[in-house]
């Protein structure tokens, strides 16, 4: 009986040992991952003109951290714009990151009829984590609704991505207050999800950047209409006259 009881209480203790071993190794990892990120900056360019444009995000790591950590861009774009999946499978087979989309993506519709859409950017998929990151996502305007009070653009607004880290050595994650944690594919190949730490502090710094695109005059629909309807019956009648005179029928 003094044998069983003495076992229990040291299976007891062991318990508790392993126990606590666990929360200090899950508190120190939330505190590395805390300080990871907060020491991370986010910054978003926005170049070239016109319907077809590129955004530039750059990531600058905090210097310490470590191979094993991972870099997640999401990206939450507006109806305003698109990205073409063809381009995208295009370029990220001639760089070094890779992206998945969250939904299909139609390449006509106009921004009216349209949703906004999520894509998750892994800058290195493979291989370490180097300090400094730069991704340059190519996107096009959609054509918006003409405007009947004589406005002759349309604003986009694009926020900034959201910086998301994660590492094998730190699962699971429970407290990395005040960041989240959200749940997000684990790699491209989109097969299985990881608990990813989202940074909070510059998300309320740093604004969106706002994008114009010009849109049609709706006033000008009627002359324009009834003046394209009026060059077709013209047209009708003159190749009608040619064809009757030369007897083509």
């Amino acid at each position: 009986m003094y044998f069983v009881l003495v076992s229990v209480l040291a299976c007891l203790a062991s318990c508790h040992c392993f126990i606590e071993r666990d929360e200090k190794n899950e508190n120190h990892c939330g505190l590395l991952l805390q300080h990871w990120i907060e020491s991370s900056l986010v910054s978003m360019e926005i170049i070239k003109r016109g319907f077809h444009r590129e955004v530039e995000t750059t990531v600058e790591l905090s210097p310490d951290v470590h191979s094993g950590v991972r870099v997640l861009l999401l990206h939450r774009w507006p109806r305003g714009v698109y990205v073409d999946p063809y381009q995208l499978a295009s370029l990220s087979d001639l760089s070094d990151w890779k992206i998945i989309l969250d939904s299909t993506i139609d390449l006509e519709g106009p921004a009216h009829k349209t949703t906004g859409f999520v894509t998750f950017v892994y800058p290195t998929p493979d291989g370490p984590t180097p300090t400094l990151l730069k991704v340059t996502i190519p996107i096009h305007g959609r054509y918006h609704e003409p405007s009947f009070v004589g406005e002759t653009f349309t604003s986009v607004d694009i926020e900034p991505p959201e910086l998301l880290l994660w590492t094998e050595k730190c699962m699971p994650l429970n407290n990395v207050e005040p960041h989240d944690v959200m749940e997000a594919p684990c790699t491209h190949h989109n097969s299985s999800s990881c608990q990813w730490v989202k940074q909070q502090h510059q998300q309320k710094e740093r604004g969106p950047a706002s994008v114009q695109f010009p849109v049609g005059d709706g006033s000008l629909c009627g002359p324009v209409c009834g003046g394209t309807l009026l060059v077709t019956m013209l047209c009708c009648v003159a190749l009608s006259k040619h064809m009757w005179e030369h007897c083509i029928i």
